[in-house]
């Protein structure tokens, strides 16, 4: 239960961390977004580990796990990240959600193959609800384009000095660009929980603070090797301030999301854990009305998704053993239950 709740965590912070990192790039770029929210994380990871004492275990990682962590990092921070905001600025945070849906199956697929995971039928079932309930969130273009343009028109009566200085950009999505981005997220963000397990396994839940510090330092130096690139620190340092602290507040839900998981990780298994931080695509509906409303497309059975998405997310998280215990169900049932694969 402890996993999936921390699965959970995961998901409503990654949550707010996306429509952070969606202000942000309204009138920001990538690059900037990537200065400020992959560094963040390594003083965050560090002084987390020191107050809890796990500093120590640093010691105790081999090479391999080592290896594991640096190769997350740079895959999840670095490269999941950037295609995620790339994505995200093309199309907005709500349509890029659904797309990455594809990394749940490729990280399942690989944790049956390479972690010996089982899949049974109640996970079966958790899985099928948790992917469902995001889909049928989908925004419609119809809706997405009446809130639109009513963003984009000043209310009636409204000042013409507020008019002006709201600074609300028209939304267009760019689909290919947006998907193109959203699908190479998925398949970053589909490797790096393989990684993390890896690297992990048979570890406390202090060793993970350690391995979160590892994979964050790892990706802030490959980020820092990329600002090199002539003209990338000058626009860096040209950011607005404005941007500064969303981009700032991103990356600090972003890491306490990312500390969340890689707990969640060394107490349950990755085909658990990852599902439940996927019912981030439906939290992302309620952050993004929260905070991007005028910039997000909205639409689809919202409340509808999210309950379904929630019963999927208990359903990975209970074993089959205690639904048995307290839920009468037939002989023929109670057999399909016990079945898993491989």
């Amino acid at each position: 239960m402890l996993g999936g709740f921390l699965g959970l965590l995961a998901a409503l912070t990654f949550a707010f961390n996306n429509a952070s990192a969606r202000r942000g790039v309204l009138t920001g770029s990538v690059a900037q977004a990537m200065a400020i929210t992959v560094p963040i994380g390594v003083p965050i990871f560090f002084i987390t580990a020191l107050v809890a004492g796990s500093l120590p275990a640093l010691a105790s990682l081999s090479s391999f796990a080592l290896l594991c962590l640096t190769g997350a990092g740079i895959i999840h921070f670095v490269f999941g990240r950037y295609c995620n905001y790339r994505g995200t600025k093309a199309m907005g945070a709500n349509l890029v959600g659904p797309v990455q849906q594809v990394s749940l199956p490729l990280t399942l697929g690989l944790a049956i193959w390479i972690l010996g995971e089982t899949l049974t039928p109640l996970r079966l079932i958790g899985i099928v609800l948790v992917v469902l309930g995001p889909m049928l969130t989908l925004p419609g273009k119809e809706r997405g384009a009446k809130t639109l343009n009513a963003a984009a028109s000043p209310a009636a009566g409204e000042p013409p000095a507020v008019r002006t200085t709201r600074e609300i950009p028209r939304f267009e999505p760019n689909y290919a660009e947006g998907y193109i981005w959203a699908f190479l997220s998925a398949v970053g963000y589909g490797v790096s929980p393989i990684l993390v397990t890896l690297g992990l396994q048979h570890k406390n839940l202090g060793v993970s603070l350690v391995g979160g510090l590892v994979a964050y330092a790892a990706a802030t130096v490959v980020t820092f090797l990329i600002l090199l690139w002539p003209g990338q620190i000058r626009h860096v340092l040209s950011m607005r301030a404005n941007n500064a602290r969303w981009f700032t507040l991103s990356g600090v839900l972003v890491c306490l999301s990312q500390m969340f998981l890689y707990m969640g990780y060394t107490i349950a298994p990755v085909s658990v854990v990852t599902p439940i931080q996927r019912l981030s695509n439906v939290f992302r509906l309620y952050t993004g009305w929260l905070i991007n409303r005028d910039h997000e497309e909205f639409g689809g059975a919202v409340i509808i998704g999210t309950i379904v998405s929630l019963v999927g997310a208990l359903a990975l998280s209970v074993s089959t053993e205690v639904v048995l215990a307290y839920v009468p169900l037939p002989d023929a049932i109670v057999a399909i239950a016990h079945w898993h694969w491989p």
